[in-house]
């Protein structure tokens, strides 16, 4: 499956659609203006919040916290020593770890489990709006999550460049 964000630069709040490959949109990142930490909600089409994400405070690297219904669902976090590409550690609260890494000029990501490719992050810029595309790879993977992480990802990577 494959979804395409539109993540607006200019305007109140942080709110922006995410459209699947026949246009539709199917989820929308509300984001929370006005807070010291970033903070997003990924809801459904009717309104239903499916995951809250919320940048950790008091970290030593950046960090992002992933939470479903309340209970924490996962932790993203950028690697150490990490060169000419971008790592990212995704720890989910059953011990399962995802790898996310691409190259920084490209804007390209790949989200991996145990070496099996699960979603590639695409990204290109367009004139008043950053655009990048979700290519869900495996049926079985869990569309809410991935956009999550790959939200997180790319927040985490534009901080980065602005250090």
């Amino acid at each position: 499956m494959r979804y395409l964000v539109r993540e607006r630069l200019l305007g109140f709040g942080d709110d922006y659609w995410i459209e699947d490959d026949r246009g539709e949109k199917v989820f929308l990142v509300d984001g929370k203006a006005m807070r010291l930490r970033d903070t997003f909600e990924l809801k459904d089409t009717q309104g239903r919040v499916l995951v809250d994400v919320h940048q950790k405070m008091f970290a030593l690297r950046d960090t992002m916290v992933i939470e479903r219904e309340g209970e924490p669902l996962a932790r993203i976090r950028r690697k150490r020593l990490s060169l000419l590409r971008n790592h990212y550690r995704v720890s989910l609260v059953d011990g399962t770890e995802l790898d996310v890494s691409g190259k920084i000029l490209d804007r390209e990501f790949a989200i991996e489990y145990d070496g099996e490719l699960l979603a590639v992050i695409s990204r290109r810029w367009l004139h008043v709006r950053d655009t990048y595309g979700l290519d869900v790879v495996r049926d079985d993977a869990d569309p809410a999550l991935l956009i999550a992480v790959a939200v997180c990802v790319i927040q985490l990577a534009e901080k980065g460049d602005d250090d």
